[in-house]
């Protein structure tokens, strides 16, 4: 049973209606994560803005939804599992392999394991990478903006974590459960 309502898109005025109206029209839906953050027209306004702005980024989509598995799985968060999952693998045709892999933090390309390794060091050490956390990411070929990058990925993606697992959103996309995994 959740802890926080999802609001209801037929209902939803102002700014959460129009909010609600693009996401819509871009998805054919509304996902309950949304519909949660749509509590706040200001926390939906900025996941959106910032996930946009990721998604032109040097690290590019499909690295995106990689860190958003390490991620999730780092905080058990069945509810970005679920969506990452789908996502990654209908939507921009990531391979099972490779999204079990990520939740690991492990990938077959060396740039991604880096990535994903970085940020799953940022989730363990809640943003207190080292000296020595930053240099193994460079010397594995990662540009200052790219961990910056990785950086603001872990914040959108503990972001989504935090709300979902606070809420207990109801999942609306095939059940990934953290469980089925050791959390790393």
């Amino acid at each position: 049973m959740t802890r926080l309502d999802a609001v209801n898109p037929e209902t939803a005025t102002g700014k959460v209606k129009e909010m609600f109206t693009a996401i819509e029209g871009k998805l054919g839906v509304v996902p309950n994560m949304m519909r949660t953050m749509g509590n706040s027209p200001a926390v939906l306004n900025g996941y959106l803005g910032l996930s946009s702005a990721l998604g032109s980024g040097f690290l590019g989509g499909k690295t995106g939804e990689l860190i958003a598995m390490t991620v999730a799985q780092s905080n058990a968060c069945d509810y970005c599992l679920s969506a990452h999952a789908f996502i990654g693998s209908q939507l921009l045709k990531i391979d099972q392999a490779s999204l079990h892999a990520a939740r690991h933090a492990e990938a077959a390309d060396a740039k991604t394991a880096a990535v994903l390794h970085f940020a799953h060091t940022l989730v363990q050490k809640r943003g207190l990478a080292t000296h020595e956390d930053v240099a193994i990411a460079k010397a594995a070929g990662l540009s200052q903006g790219e961990i910056v990058e990785v950086v603001a990925h872990v914040a959108l993606n503990v972001l989504t974590n935090y709300i979902n697992n606070t809420a207990l959103t109801e999942v609306d996309f095939p059940l990934v459960e953290a469980r089925e995994l050791a959390v790393v």
